[in-house]
């Protein structure tokens, strides 16, 4: 899990903006506003635009906010 302080901090690296935290089998932090996941290997954000998944399936992007509160 990451700390929070660190989560407080961290933006996505296109478009400056906040990043949900999904905690679960594979970690990741999400960008609802442009639907990209970023993986989270050993505690380690992987904030890479060329690495991140594009969501581009309306189900798989309602259960990502699901999955982080929002």
């Amino acid at each position: 899990m990451l700390d929070q302080r660190l989560l407080d901090i961290l933006v996505c690296p296109e478009d400056r903006g906040p990043l949900l935290f999904i905690s679960g089998e594979r970690d990741t932090l999400y960008n609802p506003r442009l639907r990209r996941a970023y993986r989270v290997e050993d505690d380690v954000p992987v904030l890479l635009v060329d690495e991140a998944e594009t969501i581009s399936d309306d189900a798989e992007h309602a259960r990502l906010l699901e999955l982080a509160g929002s």
